[in-house]
């Protein structure tokens, strides 16, 4: 696996306590800047309780598709006991109370059938169901997806946002991160000196100028792209090259919604 050995060992950095008192240590998009407030509102973060004991620890990012379900990444759901998880959407500054936030704990879990735990057979992709809706609080709203089987152009800008790693060293910022990122078309991604056969057609690969890109942390949020007169989420993110993640010819992969619209609307 690529990218989730890496990531493995970053749970426990980012963590959240009570909605009035959650600081926490998180990571971030790389090149990437603050995000203006109130805006990626479909944007969730996805928090686990490691240890049983109250505290959550953010470990990706998500996103809102409908008032009771958020999507997000196979490879973060490191449990399918959902009493270990929660969804905090309305989340700007992880180190502060908001007042936007809306805390749900998770009621169900639903993997896609065929993820195996290798990124690079791809299917990295799950379904969150909330304990309760999320309700328009004025720093929240619901993703559009894409048509069914959409493909975006090469060298198309999209955003990546999320708290992912800044840097290889680790460090970590407070607020929202957001980057522009060029899609990488199936033809020059799946190269052999990009990821090659690791690059699949249910992915959408964006970066790899050895600048811009996600990194841990930032999995299970979204590729947000404008097209047909909205912002669409296109992508889920799902892997990178491990160590430093901004690298030449290896850019972030995402888990391409447009293949996966039937799979999702049959959860919801």
């Amino acid at each position: 696996m690529i990218w989730l050995v890496a990531f493995l060992s970053c749970i426990g950095l980012i963590c959240g306590e009570t909605p009035f008192n959650h600081n926490v240590h998180n990571e971030r998009v790389i090149g990437g800047h603050d995000a203006a407030p109130n805006t990626w509102r479909w944007q969730a973060s996805l928090q686990h309780d490691s240890y049983s004991d109250g505290f959550f620890y953010h470990i990706c990012g998500g996103t809102i598709i409908d008032g009771f379900h958020i999507l997000t990444a196979a490879h973060c759901i490191l449990s399918m006991d959902p009493s270990l998880y929660r969804v905090v959407v309305g989340e700007y500054n992880l180190y502060e109370y908001d007042g936007s936030e809306l805390f749900i704990h998770v009621e169900r879990i639903t993997v896609h059938p065929e993820w195996t735990g290798d990124l690079g057979k791809g299917n990295d992709i799950a379904v969150l169901r909330l304990a309760e809706p999320v309700y328009n609080n004025g720093f929240v709203e619901i993703a559009n997806l894409p048509t069914h089987g959409q493909m975006l152009p090469h060298g198309f800008t999209c955003y990546i946002t999320g708290w992912g790693l800044m840097d290889y060293v680790g460090s970590v910022p407070a607020v929202l991160q957001v980057a522009p990122i060029p899609v990488v078309e199936h033809s020059v991604c799946s190269q052999p000196d990009w990821w090659g056969s690791l690059a699949l057609n249910t992915m959408v690969c964006a970066g790899g100028d050895g600048v811009i890109s996600g990194c841990q942390g930032d999995s299970g949020g979204p590729l947000s792209c404008f097209t047909y007169g909205a912002w669409r989420v296109h992508g889920v993110v799902s892997y990178g090259p491990s160590g430093m993640c901004n690298q030449v010819s290896k850019p972030t992969v995402f888990t391409r919604v447009s293949f996966f619209l039937d799979w999702i609307y049959s959860v919801l």
